[in-house]
């Protein structure tokens, strides 16, 4: 007995396809492999862009640069086996940071599942813990629901990526099942309006404190909580502090702005939380690199803490005054029951350490380029215009400390998981989400060179990112660490080929700087420069800001440059170690 195509429906493949243009996906990030082929196939001439990256973590980490750039759900497809275990450095990179994320990774047969079959992982235990949900269909006529559940649930409440794995005979399977726009899921009713009392309580804390500091993060840039931290602040003169994800959510150009708080935060920053009376966490979680030593973390202080997660409300710190519900919504609620105060004396001494500059360095006697000074160049030539994505380690920590952010999703960067290899792809990302912005990648020379493939898409797609790389030939942070609590002794952390320790020596003959990144960019279809001077390295960038197509900066910069302020580990906010000159 034969059936028309009307009566046979749809292949669970082309469901896949159906479900991901419905729920929005404009571009789809995928690298195809025999347990997806079928979905491949149907994605020929379908109506959304198919970006085809060159290892899976770059996929991912392209799709959360997508998604934090633009507030989107970020989208990945991937085959079973080593195309999911590729993925999953990705996908704990957006569960830390809270990047809404939906990745669909083909899987072997129903039949063959639990058989050691060719490129078989069991890929839903495997990103249990890596993702806010996950999903093994086991019927095709699941697929349309679960594509929209996933969707559902990696964009309300706290964002995060969700895993939807199709074993390959259910992507060829037929259903009669129709899309599903919306959905409404069992046990998931993500908290979204705070309890009055609970913001009758803030509110009532706030008229009463003298000393008020918002400790804002990236779950205020999420929320689109934006404007309403702008209004708080500057309506009721309460000092404002973001993390590393939170940088820009508040203009660092205010005079109520402290700049970054923890480890690598400023002196303003840090002194303000341990001298506060109320500290008012809003979409923050309170992480080590905040904190430092917790027993001593803001000990004059009440605490609040609005957070849409109930589960992060008291985990870290003692939480006084908990408030759980969507930020935007708990500050729409709470703004019209504050009163002003005055605050005179508190931002008097705020303004005093506010003098000491979020960060500062001195110049060198060797003139050697130094690395915050190309920072700063990228912010004075780009007049602070440019989307920067960083990789991870000390470029990640001048790219925060030294340009001064004034708007939300300006400053992309791989907060909780730390993860290198992040900037390049990310970067790729963000310029598709954003083809207009002026999309810079700041990188140091070992994380450029963990996803260094990507460069290629960025040729293919015309898309005009600017790629740079403080290049120091060092694992820079690691050395810091090395230099600073490990009487200088430098295990694995030289690059170059000449002066390593004797386990790592390589012939001195060879050149100083390996690989060549400008004769790697210029394979790969990219121009690229050299720089030592900081004349040189303004010329290339004001070069490469007017060139529509990608460009690669390499500037050598000194090696024994530090990230500085630095509270060290296990110390107290106040302990601070601070800038010396060279």
């Amino acid at each position: 007995m034969s059936f028309s195509p009307l009566q046979r429906g749809r292949t669970g493949a082309q469901c896949v396809v159906d479900g991901l243009i419905n729920n929005g996906c404009e571009v789809l990030f995928g690298y195809p492999g025999g347990q997806a082929i079928d979905i491949f196939d149907k994605l020929y001439g379908a109506p959304l862009r198919l970006v085809l990256p060159r290892h899976e973590q770059g996929g991912v980490h392209m799709a959360d640069g997508y998604a934090r750039a633009t507030g989107k759900v970020g989208c990945v497809l991937v085959t079973s086996g080593p195309g999911a275990t590729n993925a999953v450095t990705g996908l704990a990179t957006a569960m830390m940071d809270g990047i809404p994320l939906v990745v669909i990774s083909g899987q072997v047969g129903m039949g063959l599942i639990g058989t050691d079959a060719f490129q078989e992982a069991d890929t839903t235990g495997i990103t249990r813990s890596v993702t806010k949900h996950n999903f093994l269909v086991r019927s095709v006529d699941e697929i349309p629901r679960t594509i929209t559940e996933a969707f559902h649930i990696a964009s309300t409440g706290k964002p995060g990526p969700v895993l939807v794995d199709i074993p390959k005979n259910l992507q060829q399977a037929y259903t009669t099942q129709p899309d599903v726009r919306d959905v409404v899921i069992r046990a998931y009713h993500p908290t979204v309006l705070a309890p009055p009392e609970q913001i009758e309580r803030l509110a009532d804390a706030i008229n009463k404190s003298h000393r008020p500091v918002l400790y804002v993060g990236g779950g205020a840039i999420t929320s689109g909580a934006c404007a309403l931290i702008r209004s708080l602040a500057e309506t009721y003169d309460i000092p404002v502090c973001t993390t590393l994800m939170g940088l820009g959510a508040f203009p660092e150009t205010s005079p109520l702005s402290l700049w970054m708080v923890g480890m690598h935060g400023s002196v303003a920053a840090n002194n303000a939380i341990q001298q506060a009376d109320l500290v008012i966490a809003a979409g923050a979680r309170f992480d080590d690199r905040v904190t430092g030593r917790i027993s001593d973390f803001a000990c004059a202080a009440q605490v609040a803490h609005i957070d849409v997660d109930a589960s992060s409300i008291g985990k870290n710190v003692e939480t006084d005054l908990p408030v759980c519900g969507d930020l935007r919504q708990t500050l729409e609620a709470l703004l019209p029951l504050l009163k002003r105060a005055d605050r005179s004396d508190w931002l008097a001494q705020i303004s005093k350490w506010r003098e000491a500059k979020p960060a500062v360095y001195f110049p060198r006697k060797d003139g050697k380029l130094q690395p915050q000074a190309v920072i700063e160049a990228i912010d004075r030539v780009s007049k602070g215009s440019a989307t920067i994505v960083t990789d991870v380690g000390q470029n990640q920590m001048w790219a925060a400390q030294f340009f001064r952010y004034t708007r939300p999703r300006s400053f992309l960067s791989s907060g909780g998981l730390g993860t290198m290899g992040f900037g390049v792809p990310a970067a790729i990302g963000a310029q598709l989400g954003r083809p207009d912005a002026l999309v810079v990648s700041v990188n140091g020379d070992g994380g450029f060179q963990m996803n260094i493939q990507e460069l290629v898409v960025a040729v293919e797609h015309k898309l005009p990112v600017k790629f740079v790389i403080l290049n120091n030939s060092r694992l820079g942070m690691v050395r810091q660490w090395q230099d600073l609590f490990y009487e200088g002794r430098h295990s694995a952390t030289i690059l170059t080929q000449h002066d390593r320790p004797e386990n790592e020596h390589i012939h001195a003959e060879e050149p100083a700087y390996l690989p060549d990144f400008v004769k790697v960019a210029e394979a790969y279809g990219i121009k690229a420069v050299r720089v030592a001077t900081l004349a040189d390295a303004e010329a290339a960038l004001a070069e490469a800001f007017a060139d529509p197509s990608p460009r690669l900066i390499e500037c050598i910069v000194a090696e024994d440059e530090n990230v500085l302020p630095m509270v060290a580990p296990g110390a107290a906010l106040s302990e601070m170690i601070l800038a010396n000159a060279n």
